[in-house]
């Protein structure tokens, strides 16, 4: 008589395998999941194959997505009352799956709630009653001022260098603060968007610069329907082409000076937390597309024949699949780990939010491609949704800090706490 007990499968949980989670986090996990699946997937799909001058008018799927986000009641006021770490594990459930439905809708979604999460942080009333409501956009990158606003030290720069000035500037006058120039064509939702945070350097009277030729800066609200604003077209793009992006054009826009969220004394902590909490949502939108990718070429290697049966019988395919699911569940590690001490640290810092948006980009990407390659030929076709999953992938290794940049800003920021902290010299 045999006494052989078969082991059982793992418990395992709805994004893979996580455990303990609250009984409200599967609740919201499962409705979400449900709203990227039967909503986002279908829009994203229909948006990608628009042209961009087409795709976000209103009316357009783009907009109804949003109508339907808003339904979902996920703003800011829902996670009122949690502590710091339940916020962090919430927020990173909540944009996995948003990701996992479509990474371009997701960040469309992030980046429209900035200037409200900014103005809630300001306590300034009047700001958040003028963001409530309406889809926001970060204006941060300019056309000669890219990863160069991502340089918070002055011996990051060249030697003898001053700091990168740009092509929008902010000119502090009385009770009035005076906008000229222009953002990049990235500003996410920037054709569309209703209102904006507005980050660049700022001139507060004496100039620029201060005397190390570090630029002073500024944070502001600006409502995007004043005189003086005015946009260029949304871009065609390779990826991500369900999020919106294109320039932004101020010519001498006013704005009072009480809608500044940040000046010159706290603009670069500020600034410092503005980018920290865009890297750690990366971080999670890295995290969702790659299980989407992973789990597209999971079903599809069931399905496939080759050899005599099904991919998924082959040993070569088992290793390989294996490899990719270990990658996912890394990159969501690592994403959580990045949410809680950004979250939950007394002393955050945005280069090692980096860090973590770098690591599971990259990683991100390897999980994409060699999910892709599993389909074969199938999957270069649009005919399979791997494809627009390996365009939009590609996007994210540059958006939001081209990821080398950002490892190149961790490794200073390990030598600073080697020499300075005596860290790591044990």
């Amino acid at each position: 008589m045999s006494i052989h007990v078969q082991v059982p499968l793992p418990v395992v949980g709805l994004s893979g395998f996580d455990i303990n989670l609250t009984e409200e986090e599967k609740g919201i996990q499962e409705v979400l999941h449900r709203f990227a699946r039967d909503v986002m997937r279908p829009l994203g799909r229909e948006i990608d194959s628009m042209p961009a001058e087409a795709a976000y008018l209103p009316g357009s799927p783009f907009w109804i997505f949003h109508a339907e986000m808003m339904k979902l009641g996920l703003g800011p006021e829902a996670m009122a009352g949690m502590s710091s770490a339940e916020a962090a594990r919430m927020e990173g459930i909540i944009i996995e799956e948003l990701a996992w439905g479509d990474a371009g809708l997701a960040v469309s979604t992030g980046a429209g709630g900035l200037p409200l999460e900014m103005a809630r942080a300001s306590g300034n009333q009047e700001l958040i009653d003028l963001c409530e409501g309406k889809l926001g956009c970060w204006c941060a990158t300019q056309p000669d001022r890219g990863s160069d606003g991502l340089i918070l030290y002055p011996e990051e720069r060249h030697p003898g260098s001053r700091g990168n000035k740009g092509n929008l500037q902010a000119t502090f006058r009385g009770d009035e603060i005076i906008i000229n120039g222009q953002t990049s064509a990235w500003v996410s939702n920037g054709p569309v968007a209703q209102v904006a945070l507005v980050d660049v350097v700022a001139d507060y009277g004496s100039g620029f610069y201060d005397e190390n030729g570090n630029t002073y800066g500024c944070n502001v609200i600006v409502p995007l329907d004043i005189q003086g604003v005015s946009r260029g077209k949304p871009l065609e793009k390779l990826g991500k082409r369900s999020l919106p992006q294109g320039e932004i054009y101020f010519d001498n826009v006013r704005v009072p000076a009480r809608f500044a969220v940040a000046t010159r004394d706290d603009y670069d902590l500020k600034h410092a937390y503005a980018w920290a909490q865009a890297g750690t949502a990366m971080s999670h939108i890295a995290s969702g597309l790659a299980r989407a990718a992973f789990e597209l070429a999971l079903a599809y290697i069931h399905e496939r024949k080759q050899g005599g049966t099904v991919l998924a019988s082959h040993q070569l395919t088992q290793y390989r699949i294996g490899g990719i699911g270990t990658k996912v569940e890394a990159i969501r590690a690592m994403a959580r780990h990045v949410a809680n001490y950004t979250k939950c640290s007394p002393r955050p810092h945005p280069y090692f939010t980096a860090s973590g948006k770098a690591f599971t980009c990259s990683e991100m990407f390897i999980v994409v491609n060699e999910s892709l390659q599993l389909f074969g030929g199938n999957g270069l076709t649009r005919e399979y949704p791997i494809e627009k999953l390996m365009r939009d992938a590609r996007a994210m290794q540059i958006e939001d800090g081209e990821n080398s940049i950002l490892q190149m800003h961790y490794g200073h920021l390990l030598s600073c706490l080697y020499q300075q902290e005596g860290w790591g010299n044990a």
